[in-house]
């Protein structure tokens, strides 16, 4: 057992001395300390100003990604054709239309009967591009790998069918356009007109708004 240093009597104690080796030994500690604390905050600050990837799990607390890869732009969300306008429309019209000539009726277009008609200007009528566009975004989501093996039989059986036979029935859209494949036609049908309700605000509105109407 070591033995006990009494304190003098006077109450006053004397300084430690360590020899020099022991000094330097403990001074390069507490440097090789401030450099690891000074480091430290270093990469610290740098974690805290790098932006999170959106697609990274710590992005919710504020952290990189591991991999230090830079976010990846979300792509944008499909809208219904009819929505666009201007160029965009005229893109994603052509789009469709290399899917539809290219695809869709090389290997599901049955044979043009009055029963069956097709129209070679089927982009001039909106609700059949409604209904063709709808069915390209379908058949993107059901061939995607995440749809499964029955992807695409579901694709088949749920929308194809349906969109195809509402399409070209033979009192549907195209019902006055071309009947007989020797026989090219095109023609636009009516709608049914504005309900009465509409027509009646319309005209109240024209005329609250016509000239001399207004208080002199």
């Amino acid at each position: 057992m070591p033995e006990s240093i009494d304190p003098p009597e006077d109450g006053e104690t004397e300084p430690v001395r360590l020899p020099e080796s022991d000094l330097e030994s403990i001074e390069a500690s507490v440097r090789r300390l401030l450099d690891q604390s000074a480091e430290q905050a270093r990469q610290l600050d740098s974690l805290a100003s790098a932006p999170p990837p959106t697609d990274s799990p710590f992005g919710a607390f504020g952290m990189p990604g591991f991999a230090g890869l830079p976010p990846q732009p979300v792509p944008p969300e499909p809208r219904p054709i009819l929505e666009l306008e201007g160029v965009e429309y005229e893109d994603e019209l052509d789009a469709l239309s290399d899917w539809v000539d290219d695809f869709l009726v090389r290997v599901y277009g049955a044979e043009i009967t009055t029963a069956a008609p097709w129209c070679e200007q089927w982009q001039e009528h909106a609700d059949v591009v409604a209904w063709l566009h709808a069915l390209w975004l379908a058949y993107q989501q059901h061939k995607d790998p995440e749809a499964g093996l029955s992807g695409l039989f579901v694709w088949h059986r749920d929308f194809l069918t349906h969109a195809m036979a509402t399409v070209r029935a033979a009192g549907g859209p195209l019902s006055a356009c071309m009947t007989d494949p020797d026989r090219p036609a095109h023609r636009l049908l009516p709608g049914p007109p504005p309900s009465s309700r509409t027509t009646a605000e319309t005209a109240a509105s024209e005329e609250n708004g016509a000239p001399g109407q207004g208080a002199g």
